[in-house]
């Protein structure tokens, strides 16, 4: 008579696997604490007529497809309007700040958390996946400093799933995942939970996204970032209007203009038509975007979609039919461009006359394959060798 050989471990899981996962799983009942799951179906289905009868079920195909390949990314996400309830346990930390690298993160937003195998896909029908958004109701803040008598929920979603290190028993196998969550964001990938209301008794009062989403605070803040940028630098470029340019000769040197006393007039304005003007042929200033379409020293000028007639020399005449406005200054025979106003705030919409629009937005366009597209040079060019001067 032989004694068989004693193993913890055996190919099937058999009744000591069973003891041993219950003994667990009731740890979780003692000690866990609620968590409620919103389950993630799979991406929205564009056409509901693609719906299969696999997948009748809120008009999303499986959750294991993807619908962005090139972003491998699924951003029209559908959740199960049922909230499925589990147990789970994870350590409480405290908000702090992460200042071992450089710049200043917050840790708090990541929880890892371990939930019962058995029961959790037993609960949901498959196990538990990235795209799945988990509520923790024991996290709700009721003195929340809002305007809202509802207390604010706390949403994660699961990030990664994997077999906890301290689930395995002493039979080798698994009892317990370990799960990554972070906090959700306003996203296109959270809209229907978001839109879901924020009382269950009110369906038609505010909304989840009214109590946590940052989006109407943060463009708050980032329109007023804007209105005192507006306000320390108003326009694009540098600003000559409080400098006085001096009149200069054929040669470019500065030309000293005397008068008499008895005839002294310090005003620039032409009363006379038989008075030659002195006014400045050029900006006496270089630098980067100068031109705002004023005459050097606050010189007065017209402005039309066409030259007047009967100019003297050293009138000015701004052009508002050229984009940008285009300034002149007649020399007594032709009308001379003096300068275009490109200063511009650097927050319009229109056309931009600064790097920031011009270099960094290209609007340039080559023609590759046959079709027109936004490109800083096609292929064909990039590739074409150099002609031998």
């Amino acid at each position: 008579m032989y004694m068989p050989r004693l193993s913890l471990y055996k190919p099937e899981k058999g009744k000591d696997y069973e003891f041993i996962d219950k003994r667990i799983y009731e740890m979780f009942t003692v000690g866990g604490t609620d968590v409620f799951v919103h389950k993630y179906l799979g991406p929205k289905n564009p056409d509901e007529a693609d719906a299969t009868a696999d997948q009748p079920r809120y008009d999303a195909v499986k959750e294991t497809n993807i619908q962005d390949m090139l972003f491998m990314e699924n951003r029209d996400r559908k959740y199960d309007p049922d909230i499925y309830s589990m147990r789970g346990i994870y350590n409480v930390q405290d908000i702090d700040f992460n200042m071992s690298q450089f710049g200043l993160f917050l840790s708090n937003d990541t929880l890892f958390m371990t939930i019962h195998i058995n029961s959790s896909v037993k609960t949901l029908g498959r196990k538990i996946m990235p795209g799945d958004v988990i509520e923790l109701p024991h996290l709700k803040d009721e003195y929340a400093l809002n305007d809202y008598t509802v207390a604010l929920k706390r949403y994660y979603v699961v990030e990664d799933v994997n077999r906890a290190a301290e689930g395995f028993s002493p039979t080798w196998y698994p009892h317990l995942y370990r799960i990554k969550l972070k906090q959700i964001v306003d996203s296109q990938e959270f809209k229907e939970i978001l839109d879901l209301p924020a009382e269950a008794d009110n369906p038609g009062g505010n909304t989840l996204r009214d109590l946590l989403s940052t989006y109407e605070k943060e463009m708050q803040i980032n329109n007023a970032v804007v209105q005192q940028a507006e306000a320390d630098a108003a326009k694009s470029g540098y600003d000559t209007s409080h400098f006085f340019t001096l009149q200069t000769d054929d040669n470019g040197e500065v030309e000293l203009v005397t008068t008499d006393t008895n005839t002294l007039d310090a005003s620039t304005q032409n009363e006379l038509a038989d008075r030659v003007m002195q006014t400045p042929d050029r900006e006496g200033y270089q630098g980067y975007l100068l031109g705002d379409g004023i005459p050097g020293n606050g010189e007065a000028f017209g402005h039309g979609l066409s030259f007047p007639t009967g100019s003297i020399e050293g009138d000015f005449f701004l052009r508002t039919d050229f984009m940008p406005n285009r300034l002149f200054r007649y020399d007594g025979t032709r009308w001379v461009k003096q300068e275009d106003s490109v200063r511009m705030t650097l927050t319009n919409t229109n056309t931009r006359s600064h790097q920031k629009g011009t270099f960094v937005n290209n609007t340039n366009t080559n023609e590759i394959g046959g079709e027109n597209v936004q490109e800083r040079q096609s292929l064909s060019q990039a590739l074409r060798p150099k002609a031998d001067n």
